[in-house]
């Protein structure tokens, strides 16, 4: 891939995806790159790395659904020679043997014993249990009058709901270290470590599955763990990793976004408790307007190949705009985005690879959980900043303030 030939991601024109002053609005950036390039945009990655950003619904559908043409084992990738050991993005791209880059048959064995290890959660059951961890963290801060919800509530909530529902004590200081180790790993800050981060995590789900091993609990490592289809415990400390971070990170961005969707629009803001626009209506127009999932990296060209005008080549990094393709003008031609409320959005990913069922609804369960309790046990809780201050965490993955600070009428302990 020389950086001087046409349609090759490492062209004169491509955009770095890193640094952006845009990153607080990334839908500008979005129509920039649909202006200037189509539905298929060469863009630049950490270290300059050449890559293709898929913009459009109608083209990330088609990628997401042609698993020939586009698969998800990233060793077939074209830059590794260019790849440093400490590059930031390795956590994401590093092949590792988990569910998350498996295809074929390989891919149906395993996303089947996920799915059926998550069937058998009970949702009444898990929405009874993140009302307890709900109640318990509101518990904490009611007395003060104010709070900030992103770091007291949002990531908090879906994190202790996966960890039990995977079987790991909660609240536990180990837990703790876990959700950060995660949250590094999946969007790391200035000076952190990624790679160090995800070495972590896979350390500490190791002893959880090697503990269910000897003691199986009714939870969902030791259904995995007593799977018919006989997955050594390597591949499901992996695929426990990908759930566990799923269940994390965009669940409570999306519990973040959401709450302030109804915190700022008044569409919401006065309609919610008169039931006339409901919580799962937000829910839902957040995952069409600020999925928490903005992009995701990605799929590798099987062969070369045309996708939206652009020449492809086997082994050419295609990152999934998922953002863009759920704002496509091309589907909301007047703008609306996300107004008719239906669930065609891209945020949970299309085809074999989209976040495998039940999983969704599940998110949905702890997501409309946190929000409704909360609405619940304190009815007038409102922004204790300017709505216009509140900022989004500098990423081009995950869509997440990075504080929601909130007051509200302090409650008696």
């Amino acid at each position: 891939m020389s950086s001087g030939t046409e349609g090759c991601p490492a062209h004169a024109s491509a955009v770095r995806l890193g640094g952006l002053e845009y990153q607080q609005t990334p839908a500008e950036l979005y129509r920039g790159l649909r202006r200037e390039h189509g539905a298929v945009a060469p863009v630049l990655l950490d270290g300059d790395v050449p890559a293709w950003l898929v913009l459009g619904y109608p083209e990330v559908s088609y990628v997401t659904a042609h698993d020939e043409l586009f698969a998800r084992d990233s060793r077939r990738w074209n830059q590794w020679p260019n790849i440093p050991a400490d590059w930031p993005l390795l956590p994401f791209v590093g092949y590792q043997p988990s569910v998350l880059f498996t295809e074929g048959p390989e891919h149906e064995r395993r996303a089947g014993v996920i799915s059926e290890a998550l069937e058998a959660v009970d949702q009444f059951e898990l929405g009874h249990d993140c009302r307890l961890i709900a109640d318990e963290l509101i518990d904490a801060f009611k007395g003060s009058g104010r709070a900030e919800l992103m770091s007291a509530y949002a990531h908090a909530l879906p994190m202790r709901a996966a960890v039990q529902m995977c079987g790991m004590p909660a609240g536990s200081a180990d837990t703790a270290d876990l959700v950060h180790d995660l949250r590094t790993s999946l969007d790391a800050a200035e000076g952190d470590d990624p790679v160090a981060a995800y070495v972590r995590v896979q350390e500490r789900i190791q002893r959880l599955v090697k503990d269910k091993r000897a003691a199986p609990g009714p939870d969902v490592t030791s259904r995995m763990l007593h799977h018919p289809a006989g997955l050594a415990d390597e591949e499901i400390v992996q695929d426990l990793i990908s759930i566990i971070a799923a269940a994390q990170q965009p669940t409570a961005n999306w519990i973040c976004n959401t709450l302030r969707l109804l915190l700022t629009d008044d569409r919401f803001a006065l309609n919610v408790s008169g039931g006339r626009l409901s919580v799962g209506e937000a829910l839902t127009e957040i995952l069409w307007r600020d999925t928490p999932t903005q992009n995701f990296i990605g799929r590798w060209a099987v062969r070369d190949t045309q996708l939206g005008g652009r020449h492809i080549r086997a082994g050419d990094c295609l990152v999934l705009g998922l953002a863009a393709a759920n704002t496509d003008p091309q589907i909301w031609p007047q703008g609306h985005v996300g107004a008719e409320g239906n669930s065609a959005h891209l945020s949970f990913s299309n085809g074999e690879h989209r976040c495998p069922y039940p999983a969704p609804q599940l998110a949905d369960v702890m997501a409309r959980t946190a929000i409704e309790t909360l609405l619940e046990r304190l009815p007038d809780v409102m922004l204790s900043v300017p709505a216009e201050s509140l900022t989004w965490r500098p990423s081009i993955w995950m869509r997440g303030l990075t504080a929601l600070p909130v007051s509200f009428t302090p409650v008696a302990q």
